[in-house]
């Protein structure tokens, strides 16, 4: 255990363990909350009816789409600020968080535009139609109203945690998942002189909720903190770093949602109550998931200070317990899955069909989350490393070289137990291609040249 007075963001000095540990656990507060207000809504708009449940579902694979582009910029980011807090360089490490927040909420104002454009194109070939694609579509409209705070929200935080912070990103996320669920409920079944809205309730809920939390990123990060300058110079500069893992991160989890969509397209030929099953389930497994993508999350910033740091050990130590942990987890979450799968799932919908539809995919698909973990752990190291092109080539091989046809030879032969099978096995295959990439890339690059110890930032050392 660190002494009390280290700088508990340092995260060069002290036990692996104990940063790891300590890392993750604000990482789960803020995807548990998260993951808990997205089940929440589901519950609620599963209530409402099955076209809006099959509604919600469509929107998957297009929201992850349009987040991929923040989360690269955030992954970009994160990586150079977290090598150069290791090395001690403070002045760059605050040019580059003000650059990256200028240039995120730039990009998802216009790909907010965007979209907002060809939104009934986009879901009818996704497979939507009739009421649903009227419903989705009503949903996305209002949704993205507020994308640019989410995306200023969640680069911000990840900005946060690369110099260590661990505690302020996980509250904020909270807040905004506490006021998500709570507002949901009136806007979406009515109270009082609010009229009972639906599907679209639940898109005013998301953005008031966020809008909400946003105020409180706001007060810690520029006012608390002060991670921003004042200045504009060399932001071009800092684009290109930032850009040169944040470019390929983008494509790789834009990657994901094509798979996504390719998934759903299938699903939908087996009839909009196995969509609806399949929206149901992927929420319940993500509840589980998210501890996979917790440690993979908290393991980047480790990475990247103690690889900018010189201790090329450390690093291997982080991989080591990141990989025993998301192992054992796996194993924990599929048994839990498959012996009460379908007792969550009908928490959530009473629907005998939208029940069975969804434990088909609950008995099969999350047999790959310790597999998933691994992935997620060596793609995190390679971006934290700033090699961003290993994590793009993984990405292709498993979303679309293997796991495409995989599926489709999956539906082929099987229907859509089929296509859940196909995507666990190349996740699966894919984790071992992962663990053997970055364990030799860690043993063979060259380390970085660091400029001296971790320099403190004018933030609160609490995180």
């Amino acid at each position: 255990m660190p002494s009390s007075s280290a700088d508990p963001r340092d995260l060069t000095q002290g036990p692996v363990s104990y940063h790891l540990r300590r890392m993750s656990s604000f990482m789960m507060l803020s995807m548990l909350s998260f993951m808990g207000a997205s089940l929440a809504e589901m519950l609620f708009i599963g209530w409402v009816g099955t076209n809006e449940l099959a509604a919600i579902s469509f929107t998957f694979a297009v929201v992850y789409t349009l987040q991929g582009v923040s989360m690269g910029l955030g992954i970009g980011a994160a990586s150079v600020v977290a090598r150069a807090t290791g090395s001690g360089e403070e002045g760059r490490v605050k040019r580059i968080v003000t650059h990256c927040v200028l240039l995120g909420t730039v990009l998802s104002i216009l790909l907010a535009i965007f979209a907002s454009r060809w939104l009934v194109e986009i879901f009818t070939l996704l497979g939507a139609k009739d009421e649903v694609l009227v419903l989705v579509v009503d949903y996305m409209e209002l949704w993205l109203i507020g994308m640019p705070v989410f995306t200023m929200t969640f680069v911000g935080t990840t900005l946060m945690r690369a110099v260590g912070d661990a505690k302020t990103p996980g509250y904020v996320s909270a807040l905004g998942s506490i006021l998500h669920v709570m507002l949901a409920p009136p806007f979406i079944f009515g109270f009082g002189p609010i009229p009972a809205l639906g599907l679209t309730g639940a898109a005013i809920s998301f953005i008031v909720g966020r809008h909400l939390a946003f105020l409180l990123f706001i007060y810690t990060f520029v006012i608390r903190d002060r991670m921003l300058v004042g200045r504009l110079d060399g932001f071009l500069a800092s684009c290109r770093e930032i850009l040169h893992v944040g470019l390929p991160a983008m494509a790789s989890n834009m990657i994901m949602p094509m798979s996504m969509s390719i998934l759903t397209r299938l699903l939908a030929g087996h009839g909009v109550v196995v969509v609806a099953g399949y929206g149901v389930a992927s929420r319940i497994e993500s509840i589980f998931a998210m501890v996979i993508w917790a440690v993979g999350m908290s393991a980047s910033p480790l990475i990247g200070q103690n690889w900018g740091s010189g201790a090329r050990d450390r690093v291997r130590e982080v991989l080591r317990l990141g990989y025993v942990f998301v192992l054992g987890w796996g194993v924990v979450a599929y048994l839990a899955l498959l012996s009460m799968g379908d007792v969550l799932v009908g928490l959530l919908n009473d629907d005998p069909m939208v029940v069975e539809a969804a434990y088909v995919y609950l008995s099969i698909a999350p047999i790959a989350i310790g597999a998933m973990g691994v992935m997620n752990i060596a793609t995190n190291a390679f971006n934290s490393l700033g090699r961003p092109m290993p994590p793009l080539i993984l990405s292709l091989l498993q979303m679309i070289v293997i796991n495409i046809p995989m599926m489709l030879l999956g539906d082929y032969l099987w229907g859509y137990h089929g296509i859940y099978a196909g995507s666990a096995l190349t996740s699966i295959l894919l984790a071992f291609v992962a663990f053997r990439w970055i364990g030799i890339t860690v043993r063979d690059a060259p380390m970085p040249l660091a400029t001296g110890g971790m320099t403190r930032l004018q933030t609160n050392p609490s995180g």
